[in-house]
């Protein structure tokens, strides 16, 4: 009589994974990146994409997904936030001789970039900053984040489809 698969899309089963390895992925991910309200949300997405992907993924593969998932999200994030805080801090110059009116014109556009930048979808943001402000190559942010060349490219390509939209040509 052959061995019946466990099916991972069943709630029992999902719950069964949820409470034997929710807590341990959340631990591994606080104590490697040393944020507890970060590693939950990442333990909930990494369950999150179990559930929608449960019929591609077997039982016996289960732990290492969630555990794959959730260490390449914390890795993406850790290079979002680094590239967030690199932003945030550079330097305004104090000093200028433009016209006021030029310097208004200019916060303004500022402002719009900030804002068309903080709604693009994470993965176009996180390609767009690391390229733009880290001076990143495409292959390296492809190594960064685990993607193809191809992949980087099209994300670059719809965020500067999409701020163009919001700004208008740069």
């Amino acid at each position: 009589m052959p061995q019946e698969k466990i099916n991972v899309c069943e709630e029992k089963v999902y719950e069964q994974l949820y409470r034997a390895h929710a807590e341990k992925i959340c631990y591994y991910i606080y104590y490697k990146y040393g944020d507890m309200e970060k590693a939950q949300d990442i333990v909930q997405d990494s369950f999150a994409k179990l559930w929608v992907n449960c019929s591609k993924i077997i039982f016996e593969a289960a732990k290492s997904y969630l555990y794959k998932v959730a260490n390449n999200a914390s890795i993406s994030d850790y290079a979002h936030q680094k590239v967030v805080l690199k932003y945030k801090t550079t330097e305004q110059k104090s000093y200028t001789n433009e016209s006021p009116e030029f310097q208004m014109e200019e916060k303004e556009f500022m402002d719009k970039l900030n804002t068309a930048i903080g709604n693009l979808k994470d993965k176009q943001r996180e390609v767009f900053l690391l390229n733009r402000i880290e001076k990143k190559t495409y292959k390296e942010i492809a190594e960064m984040l685990g993607i193809s060349v191809k992949a980087v490219e099209k994300r670059m390509h719809l965020a500067l489809l999409n701020l163009r939209k919001r700004i208008g040509d740069i």
